[in-house]
């Protein structure tokens, strides 16, 4: 089932991308395994998938030891500054970093195993109480500058999670918001290449409106069940 439903997202995605003249190839795909067995990342992973994106430190770092290690691991969760131990040594990238009391924390312990640590700068584009992020530009910038300044950090990117509503428009405007930003940052001289954005009910939108990055869990492996 999970094989069937990453063939019918992948086919969906090149549809897509060729009906708006984007490339396939830009897209890299993040199964959103949270949650999720071993037994069916694996499933997933067997059928050509090679980015999981997990959002609880220990369950990315019990995992890591028992799936394949060609495996690309990604933390999508909320960071909380006493899980960065966990989190650095196991995950390739951090989506999800909003501050710079947490960067200097992902700094420190990066140093600490000898790692470049690539990050993506949370952006808060909604007012949903629940959402986190940067919001202010004077911290946008004072969190991107402390990134170039540091050796043990490398800023590709940026990630925002869109309202949780049904209207296409505040969606959309979350996304080009991100993008408005990176292309703001970029002509200050910051060289960013990820947009982290869309999940499963809105990657199509993501996707036009310059995605670089899916974070997609249901549509890969049904609807979550909650323990």
């Amino acid at each position: 089932m999970i094989a069937k439903n990453i063939k019918i997202l992948l086919d969906k995605i090149a549809e897509h991308c060729s009906k708006i003249g984007r490339d396939f190839n830009e897209l890299t795909l993040v199964a959103v395994s949270k949650n999720q067995n071993v037994q069916e990342i694996r499933e997933a992973y067997d059928a050509g998938l090679k980015n999981f994106g997990e959002n609880k430190a220990q369950e990315l770092r019990d995992k890591v030891d028992l799936l394949p290690s060609d495996i690309i691991w990604n933390f999508i969760g909320h960071v909380q500054t006493n899980k960065v131990k966990y989190i650095v040594p196991s995950a390739s990238l951090i989506h999800s970093v909003d501050s710079i009391r947490l960067l200097e924390e992902i700094e420190n312990y990066a140093k600490k195993i000898n790692k470049r640590q690539k990050i993506l700068l949370e952006i808060k584009t909604s007012d949903e109480a629940t959402k986190y992020g940067l919001q202010h530009e004077k911290d946008i910038l004072a969190s991107s500058e402390f990134c170039i300044n540091s050796i043990h950090l490398e800023l590709i990117g940026l990630m925002t999670m869109a309202p949780f509503v049904d209207e296409e428009k505040k969606i959309r405007d979350s996304f080009v918001q991100l993008r408005k930003l990176k292309e703001k940052l970029n002509a200050q001289g910051f060289s960013l290449v990820e947009l982290s954005m869309g999940m499963s009910n809105d990657y199509l939108w993501a996707i036009e409106e310059g995605a670089t990055i899916l974070r997609i869990g249901t549509a890969i492996f049904g609807e979550r069940i909650y323990n």
